[in-house]
């Protein structure tokens, strides 16, 4: 009789141990999934950038888009303001401005390459004293 209390006794302890090793692989997993969500910081961006056209918005557009970390973009051309989405882990915001000039465009903060301005096409070369971001 104590043979098989005992031996009951081992078997529902090993069963318990089993399933407490399960319940702590499933949290372990839980904190990994909550930490990586924790290192993705998604922000929102406006900013003026000059330009007239369809063409400038593709340009102005894929420059931005280029650039690592950015998840969305859209430049308004009747308010010359682009919108940004972009990962703040991977970017920041001098970087959307830089990448914006070098393909010719002015942005609030950075004047466009003087170089990539003057290979725009004709319709894409605005004023620089243009408003932005209305």
């Amino acid at each position: 009789m104590n043979r098989v209390i005992l031996s009951v006794a081992v078997i529902a302890a090993i069963g318990l141990t089993s399933c407490n090793n399960d319940v702590k692989k499933e949290k372990e997993v839980t904190t990994i999934a909550s930490e990586v969500s924790k290192d993705i910081t998604i922000v929102d961006l406006s900013f003026g950038v000059r330009g007239n056209c369809g063409m400038c918005k593709s340009t102005i557009e894929d420059a931005v888009k280029a650039v690592d970390g950015v998840t969305e973009a859209t430049w308004d051309v009747s308010k010359k303001k682009i919108d940004v989405s972009f990962d703040a882990t991977k970017t920041d915001a001098i970087a959307l401005h830089n990448a914006i000039a070098a393909s010719g465009y002015d942005t609030d903060k950075v004047a466009g390459s003087e170089v990539a301005y003057k290979g725009l096409p004709d319709c894409c070369k605005y004023e620089h004293d243009m408003a932005m971001n209305q």
